[in-house]
């Protein structure tokens, strides 16, 4: 037991591997899919009470541009598919970025973060204007709801998922 005024002895986090591909890839997408799209159907739903099929269509219309809304449910569901396959994008370069840059793993929350960020800039200055979406109005309260939730909800739980991985793949690692 410590004595007074002794200083608590410091617990070193266990050492982390490298993340496993599919782990962060597959998982990580995945959250970051389920979480964007929430947080985009919730908001457009209380703003404009879009339906989550229209919020579907929406993504579809980058490839098919307006008629993705007259097209109904298999829009939708290529929107769905689309969302899924960017975000698992972005959770690939995550983890191709942990290979080279192993503090990434180390300090999920502040990298995650600022990931988060960059992946907001990159979508709405390179890939949406590249894009069939053409020019859409500056709605304040959805950058507000959209930035922050990329900051928030996109790259944090990458980089928790990377995170965890690392540490199960170090884990194995011992175990062998």
């Amino acid at each position: 037991m410590a004595g007074v005024g002794s200083a608590a002895p410091q617990v070193e986090p266990p050492p982390a591997g490298r993340p496993r591909a599919l782990e962060t890839i597959l998982l990580g997408g995945g959250a970051v899919a389920l979480l964007d799209i929430t947080n985009a159907m919730t908001f457009w739903a209380l703003y404009r009470g879009a339906s989550p099929g229209r919020i579907l269509q929406s993504i579809a219309v980058g490839l098919l541009g307006n008629d993705a809304f007259t097209l109904g449910a298999p829009s939708a569901l290529l929107g769905a598919f689309l969302h899924l396959f960017i975000a698992c994008g972005i959770a690939s370069v995550y983890y191709a970025a942990c290979r080279f840059w192993p503090g990434l793993i180390t300090r999920p929350a502040v990298c995650g973060m600022i990931y988060g960020a960059v992946v907001y800039l990159v979508m709405n200055q390179v890939v949406v204007p590249l894009s069939r979406v053409g020019p859409t109005p500056f709605i304040l309260p959805w950058f507000l709801a959209n930035f922050i939730g990329h900051v928030l909800l996109v790259g944090p739980p990458v980089a928790f998922i990377a995170r965890w991985s690392a540490r199960r793949a170090a884990g194995a690692g011992a175990r062998a």
